[in-house]
């Protein structure tokens, strides 16, 4: 089967004469135009969906994909029933109940604000990734008393003796601040206390710190803490009740539609919200930056299809004669525009074809040569992930865009009339 002779023409216009080297020049150009456009889109997406999954796994490690809570109350009581009715919905993994509240830490040498969370040692590893994240210790430890030795509370001075002091985790970050280490102890101090005769008292205890523990996320390391389910009910007067159940399911990207099948099954009572809804402002700030950078990164591959213009331009004003002679052996206009179309797709694809594996080595480099401090950026190499959607639409548009720049030249070819252009050969 024979090629069209306009693809043999086409090819045969992008290569100069001796006489006139701008326009091969020109061609090289255009090409180094969009394979460096293509290169850049193909790194930065890449580099963009690598930061967001790698947020994602660090908050999906230390959040629970579900939450679900009472929607007329504070706290949820009957926990234990609902806990096993919410693990009887398909899709559901594992679920917890929890408490979580704001209090003060203290130590002799630092306060610090955070959030509190009472957990059940014995599943809450079932549900997050808490026990692999803990540097130091085991996350059963909260579950048993602690012997310390310290003072008597009424004597600061005297002598100190062996007490026992339930258990708190600590974030790295939170640890480092208070200036506390394994072993050590930190008053807890709740707001809501006892009324007395001169109004609210605060509710102090002091725990023992038995563990630490690093989720690679600083808003979490430096202002979450963990105690014993059963100590944080004790301690925050709770009674019986929980604030609400925290829910592992199979598949992350569908928790949404597993978070209404659990409505569904507890009833118009309860309210679950995913992690989706829970993080909803910082992924959709994730998304819109990438979209930005995105366009703002199509705008290489735009000023390269300036190139392909004017080079098909110069194309055109060089090849009169023999597109004039082209015409009057019978082409017709249609196949003057296929001629010049197809220049301008042919280096919209080799600039895409030689961008793709560019943008690929760009980021193995960074990836493999680009190190940082885990202990300052929480990072020790830059996140890379390049999905197969992402090469499609970057590629997709650089041949687009190059296709389009092909429309004024090839016009301007297929309207060349040929007396015109042989009057005075």
């Amino acid at each position: 089967m024979a090629f069209p002779y306009e693809i043999f023409v086409g090819l045969r216009y992008l290569r100069a004469k001796r006489r006139n080297r701008t326009i091969s020049l020109n061609t090289v150009v255009s090409i180094a135009g969009i394979t460096l456009g293509v290169a850049a889109l193909i790194g930065t997406v890449g580099i963009m969906t690598g930061f967001k999954e790698d947020i994602q796994a660090k908050i999906l490690g230390t959040t629970a994909h579900i939450i679900v809570q009472d929607r007329m109350k504070e706290s949820m009581s009957e926990y234990d029933a609902v806990t096993k009715q919410v693990a009887t919905v398909p899709g559901v993994v594992a679920a917890t109940p929890f408490v979580l509240k704001q209090v003060l830490l203290t130590t002799p040498t630092a306060v610090q604000g955070i959030v509190i969370r009472g957990i059940d040692p014995q599943r809450e590893g079932m549900v997050t990734e808490l026990a692999k994240n803990l540097s130091t210790g085991q996350l059963d430890e909260l579950s048993r008393p602690v012997k310390v030795k310290q003072p008597p509370a009424d004597d600061p001075t005297g002598p100190a003796v062996e007490t026992e002091k339930p258990g708190i985790i600590l974030g790295k970050e939170l640890a480092l601040r208070l200036g506390v280490f394994v072993g050590d102890t930190v008053n807890v101090v709740s707001p809501v206390g006892p009324i007395s005769a001169i109004g609210m008292v605060p509710k102090i205890r002091t725990f023992a710190l038995v563990a630490l523990f690093s989720s690679g996320m600083y808003e979490y390391d430096s202002s979450l803490a963990y105690i014993d389910l059963a100590e944080a009910q004790k301690f925050f007067n709770m009674g019986q009740t929980v604030t609400g159940i925290e829910i592992k399911v199979e598949d992350v990207f569908h928790a949404a539609e597993t978070a209404r099948s659990v409505e569904q099954s507890l009833g118009f009572a309860y309210g679950a919200r995913d992690w989706m809804q829970m993080n909803r402002n910082l992924f959709s700030a994730l998304k819109l930056e990438k979209t930005m950078m995105f366009l703002l990164l199509v705008l290489i591959t735009i000023v390269a299809s300036f190139n392909i213009v004017s080079t098909l331009t110069m194309i055109v004003t060089e090849k009169q004669k023999e597109i004039a002679i082209l015409k009057a052996m019978g082409a017709t206009r249609k196949s003057i525009r296929r001629i010049f179309m197809l220049n301008g797709l042919i280096i919209g694809l080799s600039g895409t074809g030689i961008g793709i594996p560019l943008g690929y080595a760009f980021l193995w480099l960074i990836q493999t040569f680009w190190t940082f401090d885990a202990s300052v950026y929480y990072i020790s190499r830059i996140p890379v992930h390049v999905q197969a959607m992402d090469v499609i639409l970057v590629a997709g548009s650089a041949i687009i865009i190059s296709f389009a720049a092909t429309v004024y030249p090839s016009l301007q070819a297929a309207k060349l009339e040929p007396v015109a252009a042989l009057r005075y050969e």
